[in-house]
């Protein structure tokens, strides 16, 4: 699709400007960790033309949009999935997105990353008036310095760990919990691009378990197959990769789900530390127009990212859980990773599992 090059408050940054843009980022660290990294990677790997949009008045208005595109986006449409950095001690610039109508349709559903906790009050404030949001609660959980001083049991003498390879993707694809909204070419970037590593039975080379860095810089999702958890497999992939992830000159972060207590337990033993709360939003007006299909009301629709079932949900300002009528029928989905789409299609055929997060379990 187009490309604006310009909204109401925000313009298309050019390439050249994203290393001056990271300097001042620096500053506001760790809130816009996420933000700083991915263009960071968007510069050192370029694994997707990502858009970024900064206030006409930056610096002096620190804020920021990323438009990474979205698996599910309606219509192709890129503007719809979004993500916004602005730090808490200047949220009064939020209120541009009250009237920025030119990059954003308010009245069309929108998909928000996951985002600074202050940042989505801001908002809520200005749209619950006349839209629902669903929030996805998590923390934020930074690893400045891995703990070394962890000591791990060795891994059974019939598994190894090694650096996934191209001829694992399928293997990745499948393990995934929502492989039915992402499609295979997703992993074969990522591990093209970025180290991924696996744990594999010696004598079959059966992938037991696996994970990736994320184009963001946290670490990107953690499976393990139902028959090899309670094996310690997640805390040794996660050091391991923690450590990989510091020696490319990021800082490693997890998002972790409020009641999720063993991803918890198991990055603070590797020395990560909370940062601040987010959350992850879908934003639906009361109705609106499609004009493929006319007037539709936000209860029919159900073409964003689910989230995840039986989560207690802030549905237009008031907590929600899996009976409640407005509550959504949703997949289980990340437990304690990313759960960003990034605009990766194909038409390959899309293996269904039944396998769920592991990280819950292999402790």
């Amino acid at each position: 699709m187009e490309i604006i090059p310009e909204g109401k408050h925000f313009r298309l940054v050019h390439e050249s400007e994203l290393p001056e843009i990271l300097v001042t980022l620096e500053r506001y660290l760790p809130e816009s960790l996420k933000f700083h990294q991915t263009i960071k990677t968007y510069l050192n790997d370029r694994i997707w033309d990502f858009k970024f949009y900064v206030a006409k008045d930056w610096p002096e208005k620190p804020i920021i949009l990323h438009f990474p595109g979205c698996t599910l986006a309606p219509h192709n449409n890129i503007y719809q999935t979004l993500g916004i950095f602005c730090p808490s001690a200047h949220i009064e610039h939020i209120d541009m997105m009250r009237t920025e109508n030119v990059l954003i349709d308010w009245q069309k559903p929108m998909y928000l990353n996951f985002t600074h906790i202050a940042i989505m009050n801001r908002l809520d404030d200005f749209y619950s008036k006349f839209g629902v949001m669903e929030r996805l609660s998590g923390d934020i959980y930074v690893c400045k310095k891995l703990n070394a001083e962890l000591e791990l049991e060795p891994l059974p003498e019939d598994a190894e760990m090694r650096l996934l390879t191209l001829d694992n993707v399928q293997g990745i694809h499948e393990l995934y919990p929502a492989n039915e909204i992402e499609c295979v070419r997703l992993f074969d970037i990522l591990v093209r691009k970025l180290p991924g590593l696996g744990i594999f039975r010696k004598d079959t080379n059966e992938l037991a378990a696996w994970m990736v860095h994320s184009y963001y810089g946290a670490m990107f999702s953690m499976q393990t197959r139902p028959d090899y958890r309670r094996m310690g497999y997640g805390i040794r992939l996660a050091k391991s990769l923690t450590q990989l992830v510091i020696e490319r000159g990021y800082t490693p972060f997890v998002v972790i789900r409020p009641g999720n207590d063993a991803s918890r337990s198991l990055y603070t033993k590797l020395g990560y530390e909370k940062a601040f709360e987010t959350c992850r939003v879908r934003m639906t007006p009361d109705c609106y127009e499609d004009s493929t299909v006319g007037t539709i009301s936000n209860s029919s629709y159900a073409k964003f990212p689910p989230l995840p079932q039986g989560e207690c949900v802030i549905v237009a300002g008031r907590k929600v859980g899996p009976g409640d009528s407005q509550s959504q029928t949703v997949d289980e989905g990340i437990e304690d990773m990313l759960a960003e789409k990034c605009d990766i299609r194909s038409d390959e055929a899309r293996p269904k599992t039944t396998t769920d997060e592991g990280i819950g379990e292999d402790k």
